[in-house]
C-alpha cells in the first residue's frame, strides 16, 4: 500500500507541475503532459487495486 500512495504522490505533482508550467508559458505541451500523467496514474492505480482483488479471491484457494 505504500507503493501506491507513493506513486499517487509523485503523480499528483507531475500533474500539478505540469499544470502550473502550462499556466505561466501557455505551451499546450505541458497540458497534453499533465492529461497523460494523470491517464498513466489512473491506469496503474486500477492495476494495483486488481492486483490486490486477485489476491482476495485467490489466496484462499492455497
Amino acid at each position: 500500500m505504500l507503493v501506491v500512495r507513493l506513486f499517487a504522490i509523485l503523480a499528483v505533482i507531475g500533474v500539478g507541475a505540469s499544470l502550473v508550467a502550462w499556466m505561466l508559458t501557455g505551451n499546450p505541451k505541458y497540458r497534453l503532459w499533465a492529461w497523460n500523467c494523470f491517464r498513466v496514474g489512473i491506469v496503474v492505480l486500477f492495476v494495483f487495486l486488481a492486483l490486490f482483488a486477485l489476491e482476495r479471491v485467490f489466496v484462499p484457494f492455497m
